[in-house]
């Protein structure tokens, strides 16, 4: 009742506001009004917050008032795209009829739902990344998801454990969760920041997500995608697809395909790794400066920087598909101004892709249009360039469809330098429609006309001061002052009477004036209706444009790796079959590039393999760069397996399954996750997770705890490593625990490794370099010297230190003690816990299957 009464007291304005609220609830609603966006109530204070701009107060027509934050017109995009970035769904409310014709308030209306996960306009986005939305089916413990970018028409969907869905979430950065009403309780705790949109449960409808899919590709069944027995992937895509089409698109055609997401035949790398290597976002500053996509980025193109991205997101696991990347680079690297060539075409090259999806979306506009025209010529210029002999560019560029006809047809119709406008025509050219050139040529001899009317008219009236002049109300007509009224002749119809003079109109000016705007609006007419078929015309061939975006973008990632390979003197990686990985004289990809020109990067070697080297144990002080060295060796990983030269005078290695990092301190405060409970999260991930054919960096595992206990833990997470044959990966461990290199004289296939230092009068030098042997102290009291600690703390640390010293041998031996009892029960195969676990079991309250489940349980627990 209370808001009935306030309604019916509140402004026009706030009434209309209100209707319009009413069907988009939870978005934020962008209010035209003038020459501002306003939002109100909650919608404001949300938007003040986000935007860093004023919340105020206006009356609403009662008493009370309602908050109000609003911006000027022109700043609508970069608004826009902040609030999508912060997963809000915007609505834009625009007004709908001319202000002057209007009769009380505008008419307003919402004209585009904005989500994070379905803009495509390269206004609101980044051009060079995904913008991924997730439609996510869970059953049971799995899910299917189906991950789409509508921006691009890339459309993929697999199946997982629920384990896995932050995993998934992270992975490729997803800007939007669809799932529908019944189910979204399930990922009410695993979610944070991102928008979560629901639908009607009913459209989960195995059968009707079926019959979508197969009618948005115009096939009989979903075979040929490796889909059709894929439940639970089959309604997260038909799903995906029936909220695009009925809440924001009129065509798809552009999303023409979906993939299947598998492991085989790539790396797999999770969200761990991709944050702790610092591939995409750095961790101090959550920005790309000093990632490795930063400094090995050299693409041209905006479909090629995503490639690029793709690349280093899913890593090859598959030598010969490997070995084809480096061909080609390869090939580049011997014909450098060949690939010099290609990099100057490459510059003329648009967001094909992107433009694809705008036209599709009704949201393209003619400078669109002729970039697309411009960019399909590309890929018979390049192919035109390369020699016969080269024939691993030459065999991908001409896989390229012939797009000569679509060009043509683009170019022979939109102008060179178009008006965006659709409304205002002025993008067709000329000799493209006979009535259009008509039209054009009375609109653009106008005034020739008018002059030759108006000294037509003098002569036969005498009157040297009649002028035809023009205004928006009463169009053209003949001005004559008063003094020459007496020569009007009877043709002359009045339109209207001024102090001084008289307005009149003739029946052939008034043709002409009809004929004018006439014209004007047949032109506006005619462009629209050859652009509208003109874009038909594209969406019927959207499948070997797309094609050949795809080959564009694979030369521009070769001619990427290749550019950077050649300044930075990068070599081809080798591979072998038996597991191991040697590298000579390798560099840090991202440090070697941050550093001054007066410094040189340390180069260093590195020797793995299962016998004897199996796991290094890394110890040096901190700072000294064992934490670089760790991210370097997983960089050459990377980019060998992505099919790029690495960084090293020679490389040679074994695939790697996964890669696996547990690399700096931080902690997961909203969701209750402390540093070191973030920590084991990701050991545990690691050793539940690990293969023979993985590799793992570990730094620093055991810091967020006591002494001790992380001792403790660092000793037995590199026992287990080392015994459990099902693992037996390859390791690096990093560790400010220099008593862990007592580990390497008792584990066979551990060895020590240390970054060397010179010591000189109690301060160190720090010398980069990888050694042979562990260190024999952590060098910490120096390192705190360094950073400037007062003089007192330093000499106290170092009291401390000579007391805490003397019980390192009372330490080392109850470790040799504890191992040596661990080793005496080893030999019946007896654990402790696994003792205490059994004294528990009340056999006598057990079935024969129970007992079963239980040793079976007990089995998978201990690792038997």
């Amino acid at each position: 009742m209370k808001e009935k009464s306030i309604n019916k007291k509140a402004t026009p304005v706030m009434r209309q506001y209100w209707d319009v609220k009413k069907a988009h609830p939870d978005s934020i609603m962008l209010f035209r009004m003038g020459d501002f966006y306003e939002t109100f109530e909650e919608d404001a204070k949300i938007t003040s917050k986000t935007l860093g701009i004023a919340l105020t107060k206006r009356a609403n027509g009662a008493a009370s008032t309602v908050p109000l934050a609003g911006f000027p017109y022109h700043a609508l995009e970069q608004h826009v795209y902040k609030l999508l970035n912060s997963g809000y769904k915007v609505a834009l409310c625009e007004q709908v009829e001319d202000p002057k014709e209007a009769k009380g308030i505008v008419k307003r209306s919402v004209v585009e739902v904005l989500t994070p996960g379905t803009a495509i306009s390269a206004k609101y986005l980044n051009s060079n990344d995904n913008n991924f939305i997730i439609s996510l089916y869970f059953f049971n413990n799995n899910f299917g998801y189906s991950i789409l970018d509508n921006s691009t028409g890339e459309f993929y969907c697999g199946n997982s454990n629920i384990n896995n869905l932050k995993e998934i979430l992270g992975k490729y950065e997803i800007k939007e969760i669809l799932i529908s009403k019944k189910q979204k309780y399930i990922i009410n705790d695993l979610v944070n920041n991102i928008l979560i949109t629901t639908y009607d449960d009913w459209k989960t409808d195995k059968s009707i997500c079926y019959d979508k899919l197969t009618e948005h590709f115009e096939t009989k069944s979903l075979k040929g995608f490796g889909i059709e027995n894929e439940d639970l992937c089959i309604i997260s895509s038909g799903t995906c697809l029936y909220y695009l089409e009925t809440n924001y698109l009129k065509e798809m055609k552009h999303i023409n395909s979906i993939s299947l997401l598998r492991d085989d035949g790539y790396m797999k790398l999770d969200s761990f790794t991709i944050k702790n290597l610092e591939l995409f976002s750095s961790i101090n500053n959550k920005t790309e400066l000093g990632t490795l996509i930063n400094t090995i980025n050299k693409t041209i193109t905006s479909q090629g920087e995503r490639l690029l991205k793709k690349h280093i997101r899913r890593p090859l696991y598959n030598k010969n598909r490997i070995k084809n990347r480096l061909k080609i680079q390869s090939d580049l690297m011997k014909n450098s101004d060949l690939n010099d060539k290609i990099r100057k075409i490459l510059k003329e090259v648009d967001d094909i892709e992107r433009i694809i999806s705008k036209i599709s979306n009704n949201k393209s506009n003619p400078r669109d249009i002729l970039n697309l025209g411009r960019s399909l010529e590309i890929n018979s210029f390049i192919n035109k360039i390369i020699p016969k002999k080269i024939t691993t560019i030459k065999s991908l560029i001409s896989k390229s469809k012939n797009t000569t006809k679509i060009s043509k047809k683009i170019l022979s119709t939109i102008k060179n330098e178009p008006s965006i406008n659709l409304l205002k025509g002025g993008y067709i050219k000329s000799n493209v429609n006979r009535k259009l050139d008509e039209y054009r040529d009375i609109s653009d001899n106008v005034n020739k006309w008018l002059i030759n009317y108006q000294i037509k008219e003098q002569k036969k009236t005498n009157i040297p001061s009649l002028k035809i002049k023009y205004n928006k109300v009463f169009g053209y007509y003949i001005d004559v002052t008063k003094v020459h009224l007496n020569k009007i002749p009877e043709n002359y119809i009045r339109k209207q009477t001024l102090v001084n003079s008289e307005r009149y109109y003739t029946v052939e000016l008034k043709k002409y004036e009809e004929k004018i705007i006439s014209a004007e609006t047949k032109i506006v007419d005619i462009e629209r209706e050859i652009y509208n078929k003109l874009m038909l015309y594209i969406l019927n061939n959207v499948d070997v444009m797309q094609i050949n975006a795809q080959i564009l973008a694979k030369i521009d990632v070769a001619s990427s790796n290749t550019t950077v390979a050649i300044e930075n003197n990068y070599s081809k990686p080798t591979f072998c079959n038996k597991i191991e990985l040697k590298l000579e004289k390798s560099r840090h990809p991202v440090v070697e590039k941050l550093l001054p020109l007066d410094k040189e990067f340390i180069q260093n070697d590195l020797s793995m393999k299962q016998k004897n080297e199996q796991i290094a144990i890394i110890t040096g002080p901190n700072m000294a760069g064992k934490s670089t060295f760790l991210r370097q060796v997983g960089h050459i990983i990377i980019l060998a397996q992505i099919g790029s030269y690495v960084p090293a005078q020679s490389c040679k290695l074994s695939l790697v399954d996964q890669l696996f990092t547990r690399v700096g301190a931080s902690d997961n405060i909203a969701e209750g996750e402390s540093t070191f409970l973030v920590e084991m999260n990701e050991a545990a991930y690691i050793l539940n997770n690990a293969s023979e054919n993985s590799f793992i960096i570990l730094d620093e595992i055991g810091r967020g705890t006591s002494t001790f206990d992380g001792l403790s833990l660092a000793w037995a997470i590199t026992e287990y490593l080392h015994n459990n044959k099902k693992i037996k990966a390859r390791t690096l461990f990093a560790t400010h625990y220099h008593e862990l290199i007592y580990l390497a004289d008792e584990l066979n296939d551990a060895f020590n490794l240390n970054v060397k230092v010179k010591e000189h009068d109690d301060d160190i030098i720090f010398l980069r370099k990888i050694v042979k042997g562990g260190a024999s102290k952590s060098y910490g009291i120096q390192v705190a010297k360094m950073a400037g600690l007062p003089y007192k703390v330093i000499k106290r640390s170092k009291v401390l230190l000579e007391s805490f010293m003397k019980d390192k041998k009372k330490i080392n031996q109850q470790s040799k003690e504890s191992s040596s009892m661990q080793d005496q029960l080893d030999l019946f195969n007896i654990d402790l816990d696994i003792i205490e676990e059994l004294k528990n079991i009340k056999i006598d309250e057990l079935t024969p299957i129970q007992a079963l489940n239980q040793l079976n349980k007990m089995k998978k627990k201990y690792d038997l």
